[in-house]
């Protein structure tokens, strides 16, 4: 018999909040239903034999025990009539040894065969999920935290693999088991014996479901702790350089230690109601089994059993006992694996904001000369922000580039988003190639734009694997090209392992002007009829800024630009320029149009100039200061000897 031997902070998933619910039957059904979607080969066939096995398992392990009765009362027969043991004692042994045998392999067997399908299931769901996710909208993703939706997917399908096997195969053939002890009990012995079974096991299922529930704060207490004491450690790690620089490090370390110390405390309680668990269950389990002893043996003495039959009695209890410590260590874990696999059922039922119409069809074949995009009296707002767009009605002609200019929070990020369909526009229209988005299949529309952000995120794999991303069956040269034009070959012919360099997470062992420029590569190499560039060079140095600068008017041709800028001399030379100020389009022209319109353009233009030349004007009188004969020297020498005639 065995139970708990001790809590620990992280178990099969975090402890589900006092509001968290689910409903048992209904969890059922979700996973019978992902059984049958496994695809699992022979799942019938697998199914039927694994539920055969788990019967004559749960059966001959409540037989057995008969049989073993039956030798003991044949042995006792023989020995007073001063007889061997003879051959019956033999067989009823060895009948007993191979029921044993038998309930013993079955589950063995039944793992063999059944563990096709519930890997399987876990596999399906996991892969449902994480497809469905993938599917939905911006808003959606953006409204998470980050690394919530990977936990909620990977603990709901090891959820499903681990109710399989615990409830599925264990605790629910126990109900049977239960049914057919008592069964076996009427029928051989006397039925206050199969009352005792049952009392026994409702009254244990009873406190260790009570307990449990109760000891779940404990738990969470534990967790949270355990949550907090880790958060402090990895936060301090993470800016551990900032520690370093303001003298800091008593100060964490103290409140590293409180929490600790927290987290002690809170283990110290949740071992405590532990150990309450375990005292609860073994009195329930030894006061059953004591009440059945007692009442076999009485049976004996009033001459209306034999004697091997206490020991029956006594062996058929304690093999019901077996899938009961499973329910009293594993409940905790079952209830929340019900909870976990609720949960990301839910995150599948979530309805994405952007879905292809039933009638969806692909755009138009490419005509070499970029797409025209028309934006029709557009309305825009996110829950988020009191502004949106605001009427915005524009054009883009094919070839042509279209730069958006405006204070930060205008909602020109907010246009590049809807041209991609990542949003949905709540009234008018966006059209590409005359079509309405909403009529285009997203996957059609996405392989025609090409989005540069401003702040790249690249996978944790090698160059080449980021850059072809944009194309997967891109060759080596294609790669290379992509390379080059984003002025990063050479960057990369000096790296040891060349195209082969991993970047590590997000990118973040390159810099930031390296991601933009792989950024740029990968959306080059997809050979769009859309690019859109979202500031993809604020992060350069001047040098390299004109090089792709001049890259880039290169590969414009043929293709439709939209530029996202703050800087406006990266832009002087675009077909249309639009100032959007509080989601309105308030100004449009080319550049030397819009300056001698004198409005928010040129007012903005003004502004970067003068900060330019602010800038160049000290970078100029450092430079002079330090060089011997410069101006401010030569101005030095001059008042010097205006002192001197004075004097």
């Amino acid at each position: 018999m065995s139970f708990h031997h001790g809590d620990r902070p992280v178990g099969h998933g975090a402890i589900a909040p006092a509001s968290a619910r689910y409903s048992f039957w209904r969890s059922m059904a979700d996973l019978v239903a992902l059984v049958g979607r496994s695809k699992a080969q022979g799942l019938k066939t697998r199914l039927a034999a694994a539920f055969a096995l788990v019967m004559l398992g749960k059966w001959t392990g409540v037989y057995a025990p008969v049989l073993i009765g039956q030798a003991v009362d044949h042995l006792a027969k023989g020995r007073a009539a001063g007889a061997g043991l003879g051959l019956g004692f033999i067989a009823f042994a060895l009948g007993w040894v191979l029921l044993r045998f038998i309930s013993n392999t079955t589950p063995f067997a039944r793992d063999s065969i059944f563990t096709p399908v519930s890997q399987m299931a876990l596999a399906r769901s996991a892969t449902e999920a994480f497809a469905h996710t993938l599917s939905l909208s911006l808003d959606f993703h953006q409204s998470k935290q980050t690394g919530g939706l990977s936990r909620t997917i990977d603990r709901g399908a090891r959820a499903t693999d681990f109710l399989i096997r615990s409830v599925v195969f264990n605790l629910g053939p126990t109900v049977i088991e239960l049914g057919m002890a008592a069964y076996v009990l009427t029928r051989h012995y006397d039925w206050p014996l199969a009352l005792v079974a049952v009392i026994t096991i409702v009254i244990y299922v009873a406190l260790t479901f009570g307990i449990s529930d109760w000891r779940i704060g404990h738990r969470r207490a534990l967790n949270e702790a355990d949550s907090a004491a880790a958060g402090l450690a990895v936060d301090a790690f993470m800016n551990f350089e900032t520690v370093k620089t303001f003298g800091s490090e008593t100060r964490t370390v103290a409140r590293y230690e409180q929490a600790m110390t927290d987290y002690a405390q809170a283990a110290v309680k949740a071992n405590t109601s532990l150990q309450l668990l375990n005292a609860v269950q073994s009195v329930v389990l030894s006061l059953g089994l004591g009440a059945m002893t007692i009442l076999a043996g009485v049976e004996v003495m009033e001459g209306r059993m034999q004697v091997g039959a206490v020991m029956a009695c006594v062996l058929i209890m304690q093999t019901i006992y077996g899938p009961l410590n499973i329910l009293g260590v594993n409940y905790r874990e079952i209830r929340q694996s019900f909870i976990d696999m609720e949960a990301m059922i839910a995150l599948t039922s979530v309805k994405s904001d952007i879905i292809d119409a039933p009638d969806a069809r692909d755009l138009p074949p490419p005509s070499g000369k970029g797409a025209r995009i028309v934006f029709e009296h557009v309305n825009f707002q996110h829950g988020a922000r009191s502004l949106g767009l605001v009427d915005v009605d524009f054009q883009v002609e094919p070839g042509t580039t279209t730069a958006l200019v405006g204070p930060s929070g205008s909602g020109k990020t907010t246009i590049a988003r809807l041209a991609l369909r990542l949003l949905d526009p709540q009234q008018g229209r966006v059209l590409i190639d005359g079509v309405d988005l909403k009529a285009v299949r997203q996957a059609s529309l996405r392989r025609a734009i090409a989005l540069v952000p401003q702040d790249v995120a690249l996978f944790n794999d090698t160059l080449e694997s980021n850059i072809a991303f944009g194309r997967p069956d891109a060759s080596e040269a294609e790669i290379w090209q992509a390379a080059e034009d984003a002025e990063l070959a050479r960057f990369i012919e000096g790296l040891p392992d060349r195209m082969k360099t991993r970047v590590g997470e997000r990118g973040l062992k390159l810099s930031g002007g390296e991601r933009q420029r792989v950024g740029l590569a990968r959306a080059l190499i997809a050979k769009p009829r859309v690019l859109i560039l979202d500031e993809a060079t604020s992060a350069l140095d001047g040098r390299t800024e004109a090089a792709i600068q001049a890259t880039l008017r290169k590969v414009r041709e043929g293709r439709t630009t939209l530029v996202i800028a703050h800087r406006l001399s990266t832009i002087v030379d675009a077909d249309q320029i639009l100032v959007i100020r509080r989601g309105k389009v308030v100004e449009r022209g080319r550049h030397e149009d819009l300056i001698g319109h004198n409005g928010e353009y040129a007012a903005l233009w003004r502004r970067q100039t003068r900060e330019r030349c602010d800038v160049r004007r000290q970078r100029d009188r450092r430079r002079d200061w330090r060089r011997p004969g410069g101006a401010d020297s030569r101005r030095a020498a001059q008042r010097g000897r205006a002192r001197r005639d004075r004097l």
